[in-house]
């Protein structure tokens, strides 16, 4: 009889001992949530700085036109435009996509060929569906990255799988082509995706 008390209190301490893991396995889980989820607000809000990046450079090939409009046959195109016999530059650098890390972006095929956008082959669903800025029209509510189009399109023309031309028809220009292609190719050194043209804010 003399020891039931203190085999008692060593069951109530062990017991203590095992809730205070249980509750400190839950807090370490909910901090860890917590942290990789800012992580992935913070590279979402990276990758649409660098998107609008490459939708600004997109515009800027396609309306410094030679003569006819055309976007670049490739990424490396942004960074030294092969129209001129000079450097002239649209995008500083080809920026990596921040949610995969990787120089690899899904491109967006332009009509009659070249390039008309980019988009980020990461998997997963964004965390941010709204208060997009104005710029990215159409990202409200999508449920993979691949649905947010950094690309340009001139009045008129859609953008694939991005939002209708302001105007509300889709028509192809004639210095472009038919209809519009979307293809998946990881961008690196040698790579050659589609066709041409230009934009207005030229950096150099």
């Amino acid at each position: 009889m003399k020891t039931s008390a203190p085999l008692a209190d060593r069951g109530f301490t062990l017991l203590g001992v095992l809730l205070l893991v249980a509750v400190l396995a839950i807090v370490t889980s909910a901090t860890l949530s917590a942290g990789l989820a800012m992580q992935r607000r913070a590279a979402e809000q990276e990758l649409l700085f660098t998107g609008r990046e490459f939708q600004h450079a997109f515009r800027s090939y396609y309306e410094t036109a030679v003569s006819t409009p055309r976007y670049p046959l490739k990424l490396e195109d942004l960074l030294r435009d092969p129209r001129f016999p000079g450097v002239r530059r649209h995008l500083r650098r080809l920026y990596a996509d921040p949610i995969t890390g990787k120089a690899e972006w899904g491109l967006i095929q332009a009509p009659g060929g070249g390039i008309m956008g980019v988009y980020s082959l990461a998997k997963g669903t964004p965390i941010k569906v709204d208060l997009f800025d104005a710029e990215l029209t159409g990202f409200e509510g999508k449920s993979s990255y691949a649905e947010w189009k950094f690309a340009y399109a001139p009045p008129g023309l859609a953008i694939p799988g991005g939002p209708p031309p302001a105007n509300g028809a889709v028509t192809a220009p004639s210095s472009l082509g038919a209809t519009p292609a979307e293809a998946v190719v990881p961008q690196g050194p040698g790579t050659n995706p589609p066709s041409t043209v230009p934009q207005s804010s030229v950096r150099r």
